[in-house]
């Protein structure tokens, strides 16, 4: 029973189910935000949100009592287990401000479709690399900032009066936020050869050190996909070499 119930779960019409369920709940929660869909359908949705909740109750009911311990081993199976748990949290009084809480449900979809776990997966593998480069662009800014307080704190202390407020605006340039119209021109009315610091500053921030954590990504993500290709083909390797054994144990058996 146990193992007819786990190749249920683990069937692709069971975790499209679910995924239907995570996408259906999220769009409800996300009409439940709309005073006139409330007014008009609030029993309906509010209904239908439970529905989803029981769903999901059940399924994780169902993994743990297939896996047993087993299920916490999977850290997809922690992150359901917490986004189901912090549904079931009471929403009433001070604690009303977790009904907002409820939209991380939708995350489930990162546990639910394979390619999406892929690319999270991916994303924090690259971080461990990503600290190298995080450094060199936090030692970029601390220099750019106490060049740019010196430069032109005097004359724009709204923008560069402070090492704080140096580098609340080095971020906005290097976003390209009204870096140019809203920032740069209005100093070069004052300091002509202001472009000679804020040029390069953007292509160093913006076009070199931030493609560089794309390229970390990008590069974490193939390694990921490559040691999954890797598992793969050995496990399929493990099952040949087993199914030879089985022959050659089978002919052996046979009399001449």
């Amino acid at each position: 029973m146990v193992e007819r119930l786990r190749i249920w779960i683990e069937s692709s019409r069971f975790q499209n189910g679910i995924m239907a369920v995570i996408v259906i709940n999220a769009i409800i929660i996300g009409m439940e935000t709309s005073p006139m869909m409330m007014e008009r359908y609030g029993p309906t949705l509010i209904l239908l949100d439970q529905i989803a909740i029981g769903i999901f109750i059940v399924e994780i009911l169902l993994k743990l009592f297939v896996y047993r311990l087993s299920f916490f081993k999977n850290g997809w199976n922690i992150f359901d287990f917490v986004i189901v748990a912090v549904a079931l949290l009471p929403t009433g009084g001070s604690l009303s401000v977790l009904r907002a809480l409820r939209i991380l449900r939708a995350l489930r979809l990162v546990s639910a479709m394979p390619k999406m776990r892929k690319v999270v997966q991916g994303l924090f593998a690259a971080i461990p690399s990503m600290g190298t480069v995080i450094i060199l662009l936090a030692l970029v800014f601390y220099i750019a900032a106490v060049m740019a307080t010196k430069l032109f704190g005097a004359e724009f202390p709204q923008w560069f009066g402070s090492i704080g407020a140096s580098l609340y605006s080095l971020f906005q340039i290097m976003t390209l936020e009204s870096w140019s119209m809203g920032i740069v021109r209005p100093i070069m009315e004052v300091y002509p050869l202001a472009w000679v610091f804020f040029v390069p500053f953007v292509l160093i921030t913006s076009f070199v050190v931030l493609n560089l954590f794309i390229a970390i990504i990008v590069n974490a993500m193939h390694e990921e996909a490559d040691e999954e290709q890797t598992a793969q083909r050995d496990e399929i390797l493990n099952e040949i070499r087993a199914i030879r054994r089985d022959v050659a144990e089978l002919k052996a058996s046979q009399p001449d």
